[in-house]
């Protein structure tokens, strides 16, 4: 047993990666090919990175995502560290949080306001390293922190902290002030400010946030999150990347293996009744004929196979979200991901394009403001874990989600599009 692991540790779980940079309204119009080049070349670069980092003996899925996500606060292309979009006021106000399926009691944490911290990430991961111990200068008893006092704690950790003007970028700047001219200019117009302008729709104006879900030979799998909000929010705002089951979320549980006939009344497959260890419903549907073997299963007297584990079976998962905060938390959408795929047994995969997917509840959560405003636009990535098998997820409903990913041969991935950028308006399409 691993001491920071509460399971055993008999089975190789390859471990999985992906990483996501932001969502919105992005098209070939607002994002030219220069740019589109640049932020592949620097996904495909953080995934390596980390992905090296991962593949080493004992690597951790918290030390894995602390380190991905650090990458991209450190990169002036993304909406978190230096970078991140500026408030009303001209500040910036930076946000970020932590979760992890098992091992530490808070698992998540998440932190606001901050604007000393170079690197918000890694002050969330001491803030739950440092709730497992005596003391702990209060990071013990607390799952959300605000302002002054957490960044204390950071100096007095030895965290690097750098001076506000740290996180400026003339890009971002630039996009903060012609956001304010555009709604004067929407104000002499007649029409509601929080209606995307011309401006807006014909430029990627950054609504998202940065993250990574990482799952490590352990079977544990860690949601990294970090943004600046969205551009000219109002001072004081908190979105809902340090809000947990919001804009992230990670759990585990064990499910004891579906009869046939729920299986059948929950509309799965036979591969996922595999996938959810109801192994006799898959060889019944596939192979009515065998004798011995029951719609409920197989015949108990005979031998399944050395490797089939019988009783409950074990379930992990982890999600970041990334667009406009404030419907994530108005739909609580990861964690209410996470419920429906636990509870009303379906694949993650399933219950993440029912969140985030174009028509989904994210989307439906806008009502008649569903692409006048910002309203319920964004993406969800994350990870599914079933016994040993590690399975990446994702989907958006706007233009195009920032994402990077190991896939199942081991194979580096990248998309901003539903597909590449060279295969046409299609191809932005699933």
């Amino acid at each position: 047993m691993d001491e920071k692991h509460n399971y055993p540790l008999d089975k190789k779980i390859n471990p999985r990666i992906i990483i996501h940079g932001g969502a919105g309204n992005l098209t070939k119009e607002s994002l030219p090919r220069e740019r589109y080049d640049a932020y592949r070349a620097s996904l495909r670069h953080i995934l390596a990175t980390s992905a090296e980092f991962l593949s080493q003996p004992g690597s951790t899925a918290l030390d894995v995502a602390t380190f991905a996500v650090s990458l991209l606060e450190d990169d002036t292309l993304y909406n978190s560290g230096r970078g991140a979009v500026f408030t009303r006021e001209g500040k910036n106000e930076l946000e970020c949080s932590i979760m992890i399926s098992n091992g530490y009691q808070k698992r998540g944490v998440g932190c606001s306001m901050l604007q000393h911290v170079k690197n918000p990430i890694k002050l969330a991961r001491e803030l739950l390293k440092r709730g497992e111990e005596d003391g702990g200068d209060g990071s013990q008893d607390h799952c959300q922190y605000t302002g002054t006092f957490v960044e204390g704690l950071a100096k007095k950790w030895g965290l690097e902290t750098v001076e506000p003007d740290y996180f400026f970028t003339q890009q971002r700047w630039d996009e903060h002030i012609q956001g304010l001219e555009e709604e004067e200019k929407q104000r002499r117009a007649g029409r509601p400010v929080d209606e995307m302008s011309d401006w807006e729709k014909a430029n990627y104006i950054p609504l998202g946030t940065c993250g990574a879900v990482v799952l490590d030979s352990f079977g544990t799998i860690c949601v990294a999150t970090s943004t600046g909000g969205l551009t000219n929010k109002v001072p004081g705002r908190v979105g809902d990347t340090p809000t947990l089951g919001a804009g992230f979320w990670a759990e585990e549980w064990y499910q004891e293996p579906l009869p046939r006939s729920q299986a059948q009344e929950r509309h799965l497959s036979p591969l996922d009744q595999l996938s959810r260890g109801s192994i006799g419903s898959f060889l019944y549907d596939c192979l009515p004929s065998i004798p011995g073997l029951s719609s409920a299963g197989v015949d108990p007297s005979k031998s399944l196979s050395p490797s089939y584990r019988k009783g409950p079976i074990r379930h992990v998962v982890g999600m970041s979200g990334t667009g406009n905060g404030d419907s994530f938390l108005r739909m609580n959408a990861c964690r209410t991901a996470a419920a429906k795929s636990r509870f009303a047994i379906a694949p993650l995969a399933d219950t993440v394009t029912w969140m985030a997917g174009h028509h989904g509840e994210l989307q439906k959560s806008a009502g008649d403001r569903w692409g006048v405003t910002h309203e319920g636009s964004g993406g969800i990535i994350g990870i599914e874990l079933v016994e040993d098998k590690g399975t990446v997820v994702w989907d958006f409903n706007c233009g195009g989600m920032f994402r990077a990913w190991v896939d199942d041969d081991g194979e580096h991935q990248c998309l901003i599009f539903r597909g590449e950028y060279d295969k046409g308006p299609d191809a932005m399409m699933r």
